[in-house]
């Protein structure tokens, strides 16, 4: 891994992560159902479930496979546990609305100038999988 900064103005230097870290974002971002565009639009500004998840999600080129909302948001909120994105916050709390964090931003800039991420190896989806499960095992 490159220890450059990736992205000035997220506030991240990739050698803050730890290697296993950036390993378990990586693996998770590519399992994900969504697209870069959906990410690059998270960089600028939030993004609300209801337009990420089922056919608008199709409409606005956020996801690659039809998903309904709860898998949407199961998605989403897996990512929040892996440390690349947060839930945005207004004056009333937690909004259903979503946001790149410092490691989100760095991710993001790997592959900023593809469509998608690149494809989840069979490995990839069975480390995600086991991933999930250990740690919703002290939830």
């Amino acid at each position: 891994m490159s220890t450059d900064i990736l992205n000035p103005n997220s506030g991240g230097n990739i050698t803050e992560y730890a290697p296993h870290i950036l390993q378990r974002a990586e693996i998770a971002l590519r399992c994900a159902p969504f697209t870069v565009k959906l990410f690059a639009d998270m960089a600028t500004q939030g993004v609300n479930l209801r337009a990420i998840a089922g056919n608008e999600g199709i409409k606005n080129e956020y996801l690659t496979s039809n998903n309904n909302l709860i898998a949407t948001e199961n998605a989403l909120l897996w990512l929040i546990q892996v440390g690349v994105l947060r839930r945005e916050v207004d004056g009333q709390g937690i909004t259903d609305s979503f946001r790149l964090t410092p490691l989100g931003h760095l991710l993001l800039d790997k592959w900023r100038s593809h469509l998608t991420f690149p494809r989840a190896t069979f490995s990839d989806l069975l480390q995600n999988f086991w991933t999930q499960i250990q740690i919703s095992r002290f939830l």
